[in-house]
């Protein structure tokens, strides 16, 4: 090689180093969590209780093909949201 030249591949070398810091720190973990999200929307059943990403907490009555049906509150309030919208499934405690 003359005098002044460098391997191309090592020129590339820390940008593809950078890639690859940012695929496993950044955007594998961000995929995993929208797929864990999406299995819990699809998994919701009547008596779950959810938050919205809206804040609203409520159990689940009711489950159409893109809708959930909730209740809010003391009285029959009911909400129908878009399954996109629960942003959380809340665990149930045992009340002893």
């Amino acid at each position: 090689m003359p005098a002044g030249e460098s391997n191309p591949v090592l020129a590339f070398l820390p940008l593809i180093l950078m890639l690859g810091i940012f695929y496993f720190l950044l955007i594998r973990p961000q995929q995993k969590k929208e797929k864990a999200r999406l299995a819990m929307i699809e998994g919701l059943k009547k008596g779950d209780r959810v938050v919205t990403s809206g804040g609203i907490v409520g159990t689940v009555v009711g489950v159409r093909e893109d809708l959930v049906v909730i209740k809010t509150g003391d009285e029959d309030t009911k909400l129908e949201v878009l399954k996109s919208s629960v942003s959380q499934q809340i665990e149930k405690k045992d009340s002893k």
